[in-house]
């Protein structure tokens, strides 16, 4: 019994998975069923938390980087649950200030709260810090970093094109587990407009401290949209070779495991 116990606890360190909880009579133990309730609390305060747009504003800033607030046509967090199509419309309002500064630039990023405002607020300024090195060597011209509330993926279609950016890359909070209510996703489209669909679209899941690291996201965004920006495509016709590149390139051994700061 004792061994079988051993098996089981060294395969739930592997996974955040809930594997191996034992059990308590015909139940759960209590601390397995405590635990269940507070994830659940988390990834759902995550859904509902509102995203200090400001704050995120100031920790862009410091990298040396402009920003531009903009929101979808979400009135509030109730109606942009209610209604995705919502979600993913610009406010006309905003319309003009980003036309303003347009400028074809290379890439246009858009931060977002999506469905996990604590995934930006973690993640979002670590992997803008990470990635803009890469961007400036490889001398990508970037607009200005537009910071959008109440906003589905989609929504970057509608910045990039009032931007006139080559490509758009949306940085936005995954839907959260009950194991990942800190998950941010990387959407990168090329040549963005309005009607784009999401086989256009390529994604980097899973970036925190527990899953892909900002480093190691950087990266593959890096790799990406050079490909993008190359080959003229993206999304389903772009495949993701970005793996083969990191285990060959110099710098890897520098980079933190996934899962790992």
């Amino acid at each position: 019994m004792s061994d079988l116990r051993e098996i089981w606890s060294r395969l739930a360190g592997l996974t955040p998975a809930r594997i191996g909880l034992g059990r308590a009579g015909s139940g759960l133990p209590t601390r397995e069923v405590l635990r269940f309730g507070l994830d659940h609390a988390q990834a759902r305060d995550a859904v509902h938390a509102p995203m200090d747009a400001e704050a995120l504003a100031a920790s862009i800033t410091e990298l040396g980087l402009s920003t531009i607030p903009v929101a979808s046509q979400a009135p509030d967090r109730a109606t942009y649950l209610r209604r995705p199509d919502l979600g993913r419309r610009l406010d006309p309002n905003d319309l003009p200030k980003l036309e303003a500064v347009a400028d074809a630039a290379d890439l246009a990023v858009v931060v977002a709260d999506g469905l996990s405002a604590r995934a930006v607020h973690e993640n979002a300024a670590p992997l803008l810090m990470a990635f803009t090195p890469l961007a400036k060597n490889a001398e990508w011209r970037l607009a200005p970093v537009v910071i959008a509330r109440q906003a589905r993926v989609a929504l970057g279609d509608a910045v990039g094109q009032a931007l006139k950016a080559r490509a758009v890359v949306m940085l936005i909070g995954e839907r959260p587990g009950l194991s990942s209510p800190d998950s941010l996703g990387i959407y990168l489209t090329l040549d963005p407009k309005i009607g784009r669909s999401d086989a256009e679209r390529n994604c980097i899941s899973n970036v925190r401290a527990a899953g892909l690291t900002h480093e190691r996201a950087a990266f593959k965004l890096h790799w990406l949209l050079a490909r993008a920006l190359t080959l003229g495509l993206s999304g389903v016709n772009l495949k993701d070779e970005s793996d083969h590149a990191l285990e060959s390139a110099p710098s890897a051994a520098a980079l933190p495991e996934p899962g790992r700061s």
